[in-house]
């Protein structure tokens, strides 16, 4: 079976306590043709003091600097300086499965050009999580992925990285709509606990998920950046008709935090995409 460079990008902000923990889980895996880039994006913390043990220990480790830009940024630094042709995200506080990369390697060799496995929660949670199986449609309204899945550089290039305007979150729930809509994808779902995720207090997601504000700017963003998507989505159409005063809150929020010319862009977009007047 052939094997592949999978290239680990590892963004670290201010959580030099835990990359110990995640570059152990890259060392430990069964597959070794990977590369780890840890990119240090302005960290005020100690980051490139634990990083450049690593690099010391083993050369397949290699550390980056760059000034601070938020984690859609230190993502693409890391992949633009990739070498392998497969990309990997790992965010600095998580860890993979010691199988993560070899069984990865076996879906790439039969065809599959997006890869994601089950989770385990850890930390102040601990739980096996079974993601669900990925489905078209309703992907636009709800992610069944994280953000460490094995996807093609090329991918990647093609749809021109993350979305840096996404300071949020949400970013990658973005780049697979973006992917899956824009590109030609075959999804696998492993049948293996391959990602932990660590379960902590503010944490982004969990600051997304009690912070409204930030909530109605991630996803009225993706709506309006994705409209044509979203409006071709019968799913979509047909439970939002429901919920318009949701979109009315959304609207509202939008006014007070952007200027009048976006406000009425997304207002347009929303109008034609629920087919109703708001």
């Amino acid at each position: 079976m052939p094997n592949v460079l999978i290239s680990i990008i590892v963004p670290c902000y201010n959580q030099a306590q835990y990359l110990d923990e995640c570059l152990q889980s890259v060392l430990d895996q069964t597959y070794h043709d990977w590369e780890c880039i840890i990119v240090n994006d302005g960290s005020p913390d100690n980051t490139e003091e634990f990083a450049q043990k690593w690099v010391e220990k083993d050369s397949r480790f290699k550390y980056f600097y760059k000034e601070n830009g938020g984690l859609s940024s230190a993502r693409n630094f890391g992949i633009e300086k990739a070498a392998g042709e497969w990309i990997l995200p790992l965010d600095c506080d998580d860890l993979i499965a010691n199988k993560y990369l070899e069984l990865s390697n076996e879906e790439i060799t039969k065809g599959f050009n997006l890869i994601y496995f089950k989770i385990r929660l850890f930390g102040q949670e601990n739980l096996d999580y079974d993601t669900a199986f990925y489905n078209f449609e309703e992907l636009l309204y709800s992610n069944p992925f994280y953000c460490s899945c094995i996807f093609p550089k090329e991918k990647w290039k093609k749809l021109g990285g993350y979305d840096e305007k996404l300071i949020y979150g949400m970013e990658d729930w973005e780049f697979w709509i973006n992917m899956i809509y824009n590109t030609p994808t075959i999804v696998s779902r492993v049948d293996y606990v391959g990602f932990l995720y660590r379960k902590k207090e503010n944490s982004m997601l969990d600051t997304l998920q009690v912070d409204v504000e930030k909530q109605i700017y991630s996803k009225s963003y993706i709506i309006q950046k994705h409209a044509n998507h979203y409006a071709k989505s019968q799913t979509f159409v047909a439970q939002n008709l429901k919920n318009v005063q949701e979109y009315k809150t959304i609207i509202e929020k939008y006014q007070k935090m952007f200027s009048e010319n976006i406000f009425l862009s997304t207002i347009n977009k929303i109008r034609k995409i629920l087919k109703v007047k708001i």
